[in-house]
């Protein structure tokens, strides 16, 4: 039974946070006049002794004691005598696991908020990088438009943004106090509990005590933020996996990312975006995991929720060790250009602008595609290209063909003719990058 039901191997790592919560509370109690000063003094030395037990590697953890507050709280009374059971007057275990998982999101927000920029800041570099660089834009995995390679990785910028954004959002509800909310009645005696909050570090508090005590909201927002960055970064990854591969050509990621094959020596494995893609599965199942935990669960607190821990660990740390990685493997990367100009200059891409050329000589533009479907049908049929046509074999289907539209296929001409903003003209994505660097400051 205590092996099943014990959260210690797992919530270990909230030592640091249950101290500062731990210390903030002693102190407002000796404020308050709840216990006398020189309590206070000792009871904090003693957790400043316990802290420093824990950064050592020294401290004795003790699976009988279940969790790391009860374990907290033992070693304490062990160092200062029964004092130590003064600690937890006027909280419960269930506000204060409920403060220290705020205290946890709140820190591992704030640092995933400045891996996230730090990658986004590496795109926008990438984007600078290979200023001028076309690349074939794709709709079902077919080759579609030419567009710029900078204006193709600004996209995953603006992915990015919205998830910064997703975040803010989470460390907003992350922010608020939920201690002083007892077991789930409040407590009889006279806390402060707005002294605590300032203390650390929150705008806010919990108005209700039931709510303090049984809101898992945060973590499950943070959750659905993590699974909807991860579905993003996977969607980079399955690129950049198609990318280095022989039938694309296009990129080569650096050997510290990929690994050698036990048996073939002529491979190189995108480990590492590969394994970004099947740990995006990985972050979707604690996601539904604690949807699952919360969904029928009567107020207030429930031992179900100690179930709220691990996936939530889990999470952060694929997080944090996948951004990093991340941005070092797209800022190692390295171009094929010659790969890529063979590319584009499949100049069935330039189909588009064929059509609507063919629009501003009077026709309709679902005529206009249907004329230009009927050619490009003939050349895959005759194996040629557009530009290998001649203007008599043009003109059979359109007397409009048999004019000059060489300069309609050059996929360079193509790119400079989106100016539309978004688009993917150079123009157009240098006010993109500038406005991309100011969202990101």
């Amino acid at each position: 039974m205590l092996h099943f039901t014990a959260s210690l191997p797992f919530d270990r790592r909230l030592a640091f946070v249950d101290i500062r919560g731990s210390i903030a509370h002693v102190e407002m109690l000796a404020d308050r006049g709840i216990i006398v000063s020189e309590e206070a003094d000792l009871i904090i030395q003693g957790l400043n002794d316990i802290r420093a037990e824990v950064e050592e590697d020294r401290f004795p953890y003790e699976l009988d004691f279940e969790d790391i507050h009860m374990n907290i709280e033992k070693r304490l009374t062990e160092m200062i005598g029964p004092l130590g059971g003064k600690l937890h007057t006027g909280r419960s275990r269930n506000d204060q696991v409920a403060l220290d998982t705020h205290l946890y999101m709140k820190d591992e927000a704030d640092f995933l908020e400045l891996l996230l920029k730090q990658l986004q800041e590496t795109v926008l570099h990438l984007a600078e990088r290979f200023e001028g660089v076309l690349i074939p834009g794709y709709t079902h995995l077919q080759r579609a438009q030419p567009v710029l390679f900078s204006h193709h990785l600004l996209a995953y910028f603006w992915m990015l943004q919205r998830d910064r954004e997703r975040l803010e959002g989470v460390m907003k509800r992350t922010d608020l106090m939920p201690l002083g909310a007892g077991a789930l009645a409040g407590t009889g005696f006279n806390i402060d509990r707005l002294q605590v909050a300032d203390k650390l570090g929150f705008s806010s508090l919990y108005e209700n005590s039931i709510d303090a005590v049984s809101d898992r909201d945060y973590i499950i927002e943070f959750l659905s933020f993590a699974s909807i960055l991860m579905m993003h970064l996977s969607r980079l990854c399955e690129e950049l996996i198609n990318w280095s591969s022989a039938e694309f050509g296009f990129i080569e990621l650096d050997d510290a990312y990929t690994t050698g094959s036990s048996m073939m020596p002529q491979k190189k494995n995108p480990d590492l975006a590969e394994l970004a893609r099947g740990k995006t599965g990985r972050v979707y199942g604690s996601l539904f995991g604690i949807l699952t935990v919360m969904k029928g669960l009567p107020l207030a607190y429930n031992k179900d929720m100690q179930e709220d821990k691990e996936g939530l660990f889990d999470t952060v740390d694929t997080l944090k060790g996948l951004l990093p990685l991340l941005a070092e493997m797209l800022d190692t990367m390295t171009i094929n250009y010659f790969g890529l100009k063979q590319a584009v200059d499949d100049d069935y891409l330039c189909a588009t602008d064929l059509a609507d050329y063919l629009v501003i000589k009077g026709l309709s533009f679902r005529d206009a595609h249907h004329v230009v479907g009927s050619l490009i049908a003939y050349c895959q049929q005759e194996e040629k290209r557009l530009r290998e046509l001649d203007r008599d074999t043009r003109s059979r289907f359109h007397p409009a063909l048999a004019e000059e539209i060489t300069s309609l296929l050059d996929p360079v001409k193509v790119v400079e003719a989106r100016l539309s903003r978004g688009g993917t003209a150079p123009s157009a994505v240098r006010e993109q990058l500038k406005l991309a660097w100011k969202e990101l400051e």
